[in-house]
């Protein structure tokens, strides 16, 4: 994600540094268990164990890394050389030896997918909170407008009077369901596997991996191939899509109350900004319109999740290029295009007697309605 669409927090979790480190947590957490298991030696862990915590402290340079892969074409196998000299370096000769254990047992995807999961579930609690935030701003807007009188539109054409504020209330109700989605969809991806090559578990017991994922965070995948199954991360993403698309409902309905025509309601312009490099008195609703070309994105992320589910076999890596790129952009984008429409809201402001005037110019054709009722109660 470019720079101009993410915050620092966001960025950091999807960050290469960030990612190692998470793997270095997997890893460890399976060479701590087998230690406990009895199926590493007592001395090798106790060697490495303040080597793995300083190196955890420390961090990975994703650029000692990068130059492993030249050589190596392998971002695991560049990662465990790198862990593996450090090691070496920061536990002493007895750490150097015993570190032939680190990845013991373990496939790629075992350590990938689990790190992979437990970032996305630690970013999903990121994108909870602003779904937190948005709610309470939209709660307090229904209860500020709700005895505002407004024309109602359907298809773009006056219908009959409503409230203001009922706007906002079913765009918070709308985002109560989201919540309620958004958290099963962060719960269903919050599984790992450490079944090995092909999911058969040819190393240690299912009781074994769920243990050790449960002191991740994660539940054991029921049956997984060499991959936790794509139909999970699916869900994510079109989850965020459907998210996307609350957030274009209500950037559309602003865009539309910011016409010239209409009048109704202005989005906040600082001190300085300007609207336009040639009309000097223009004040657009840019803002409003970002969110609609970010929920565009985010759609086209949720077909790129949907393409990965049917992998060959037990596994290719078709899907691993498309996820390096749609989820930590989806992620950055939602996060960003979130506290941009939060931030639209409390600086929105409202001209109440635009809204009155709309109104009356509707004139007392929007009761037709209630006159067509009368009509017929009359026998007509």
């Amino acid at each position: 994600m470019i720079e101009r669409y993410r915050r620092p927090e966001m960025a950091l979790l999807w960050s290469d540094r960030t990612r190692f480190l998470v793997w270095l947590k997997v890893e460890k957490a399976v060479l701590q268990a087998l230690a406990k298991k009895g199926d590493l030696p007592a001395a090798a862990w106790k060697a490495l164990s303040p080597g793995l915590q300083k190196i955890e402290n420390l961090g990975i340079d994703p650029l000692d890394v990068a130059e492993k892969e030249k050589t190596l074409k392998h971002d695991v196998i560049a990662f465990t050389a790198v862990v593996t000299e450090m090691l070496g370096r920061h536990g002493g000769e007895k750490a150097a030896s015993s570190a032939r254990f680190f990845h013991f047992g373990l496939t790629s995807s075992d350590v990938v997918d689990t790190a992979f999961s437990m970032i996305i579930h630690d970013a999903g609690q990121l994108i909870q909170k602003q779904v937190d935030a948005l709610i309470k701003v939209l709660g307090r807007m229904a209860k500020r407008y709700k005895h505002l009188p407004t024309i109602g539109r359907t298809h773009g054409m006056y219908a009959e009077p409503t409230s203001f504020g009922l706007k906002f209330l079913g765009w918070e109700a709308e985002w109560i369901r989201n919540r309620e989605r958004w958290s099963r969809a962060v719960d269903e991806i919050s599984y790992g596997k450490l079944s090995g090559a092909v999911g058969a578990s040819p190393h240690w017991d299912p009781a074994f991996e769920a243990g050790v994922l449960e002191k991740l965070g994660l539940k054991r995948e029921p049956v997984s191939t060499q991959v936790v199954p794509r139909d999970r991360h699916a869900v994510v993403l079109t989850t965020l899509a459907v998210m996307g698309g609350s957030m274009e409902r209500i950037a559309i309905e602003l865009r539309h109350l910011q016409r010239s025509e209409v009048g109704e309601v202005r989005e906040g312009f600082s001190s300085g900004q300007k609207g336009s490099s040639a009309m000097p008195h223009k004040q657009n609703p840019i803002s409003s319109e970002n969110l609609t070309g970010c929920a565009r994105l985010l759609r086209s992320y949720a077909l790129a999740g949907l393409e990965n589910i049917a992998l060959w076999h037990e596994r290719d890596i078709s899907h691993s290029s498309v996820e390096r790129v749609v989820f930590p952009d989806a992620f950055q984008l939602m996060d960003y295009a979130l506290a941009r429409l939060i931030q639209v809201l409390e600086s929105l402001t409202v001209f109440e007697d635009q809204v009155q005037a709309n109104l009356d110019h509707a004139g007392p054709r929007v009761f037709s309605g209630h006159l067509l009722l009368a009509l017929v109660r009359e026998g007509v």
